[in-house]
């Protein structure tokens, strides 16, 4: 608040001289500006009672290039109105109004602030209506806006933050599976049984003639004694129900040598492709990776799930994963690997592909893990046994002139 010192000064050589030369007029107009400064800052002090703004976002998550309904609605619920008010809204770029509305500078580059000016009567209600525009896939905090307003005379000014912070989220992009080099039949190799890998032993599901591959201690002795040959038994499979996307948000190698954000972009975008084909096939889906969350700077781990607040719960991970590598991705690997349910289907996603990443992932095929590995490195994978290899070399599109 504004302290009012230049009138006070006056208000005292009024009153002073209204004494000394006894000037009944200058002591009328000292008291009359006392009067008005007490009104101007009662009516300063009690500016913001009852003043309400808020946003309503019809939705507050979405895909780049899509458009979202919101509406600004600011509210004066008392009966002293508001001769000016000044609204400054914090808003990110990302995520702005259409090219109708333009957003001021402001101290960061990443955002700009939608100021509005209005005077308000008494009980007096404004709505504006906008559009606005996902551009970049992030999470992202609009407000709170930042009020200023006065009493009507000028004397004082008042500042406060009005309505709270609310959250957008933009998803990566989605594309097509065959885009990123699966088989649209059967993009996991997953459909015939579910890959009969692992089975669990509490839950049987027949008999069958035996094979050399077959364990002695699952053999089923009294259907070989009846049988005459013999008979082991048949269990339910859990292999292939869960699928675990491993995302390697490195872009360089080594690791810390900075960030291509191109390339990182696509990572996403694959991971958030698998995440919503998978998921849309039946499987449970859970995903891993070395990058930090927003606001977290930390790894995470999501287990496979199939509810239906999953799938948005893992887009709304890799909308705000970072670039924060605080390690190689192969000893993330296999750090995590034992955590991970047994006989899931790992699909590893990386834009790098070093010798140690290649040693990791043999290592793990070697304990008999499905593994289908997506390589966007320029270089062809080498072969690694037990492992499907996908290679879509990235190449950055040049931007138009």
């Amino acid at each position: 608040m504004r302290r009012p010192q230049p009138w006070s000064r006056l208000i005292f050589l009024f009153l002073s001289f209204g004494f000394l030369f006894s000037r009944s007029g200058l002591l009328v107009l000292a008291g009359v500006l006392i009067v008005t400064i007490a009104i101007a800052w009662l009516w300063n002090k009690t500016i913001f009672n009852q003043v309400h703004y808020d946003r309503k976002l019809h939705y507050t998550r979405g895909f780049p290039g899509e458009n979202i309904a919101c509406s600004l609605l600011i509210e004066n619920r008392k009966i002293l109105p508001l001769g000016w008010l000044d609204i400054r809204d914090k808003w990110p770029w990302a995520v702005g109004p259409d090219h109708n509305v333009e957003l001021n500078g402001s101290d960061t580059a990443e955002a700009g602030f939608l100021r509005m000016l209005f005077t308000m009567r008494s009980f007096h209600k404004i709505r504006r209506d906008l559009e606005i525009s996902l551009r970049k896939r992030g999470i992202y905090l609009l407000g709170p806006a930042e009020a200023i307003s006065g009493d009507p005379f000028g004397f004082f000014e008042n500042r406060q933050e009005l309505g709270v912070r609310q959250q957008i989220t933009v998803f990566p992009t989605v594309r097509k599976i065959q885009e990123i080099g699966f088989n649209p039949d059967d993009p996991f190799g997953l459909s015939t049984t579910r890959r009969r890998l692992y089975y669990d032993a509490t839950r049987p599901a027949g008999v069958r003639d035996y094979q050399p591959q077959d364990g002695f201690r699952h053999i089923h002795w009294p259907a070989t004694a009846r049988v005459g040959e013999l008979q082991t038994r048949v269990f339910q499979p859990i292999s292939g129900l869960d699928l675990i996307i491993c995302l390697n948000v490195a872009t360089f190698e080594p690791h810390w040598r900075g960030v291509w954000p191109a390339l990182l972009e696509t990572l996403l975008q694959t991971a958030a492709s698998i995440a919503h084909e998978s998921f849309g096939q039946g499987f449970r889906v859970g995903l891993i990776s070395n990058g930090g969350v927003a606001h977290a700077g930390r790894t995470f781990r999501i287990p496979p799930g199939r509810s239906p607040r999953h799938l948005p719960h893992l887009l709304e991970a890799l909308a705000g994963l970072q670039p924060i590598v605080s390690g190689p991705f192969d000893r993330f690997l296999l750090r995590e690997a034992p955590r991970l349910e047994y006989g899931s289907t790992l699909i590893i996603v990386t834009g790098v592909m070093p010798a140690s990443l290649r040693e990791a992932i043999a290592r793990l095929g070697a304990r008999n893990r499905k593994i289908i590995l997506i390589s966007l490195a320029k270089q062809i994978p080498q072969f690694i046994p037990q492992v499907e290899i996908i290679h879509q070399p990235f190449v950055e599109k040049e931007n138009p002139a």
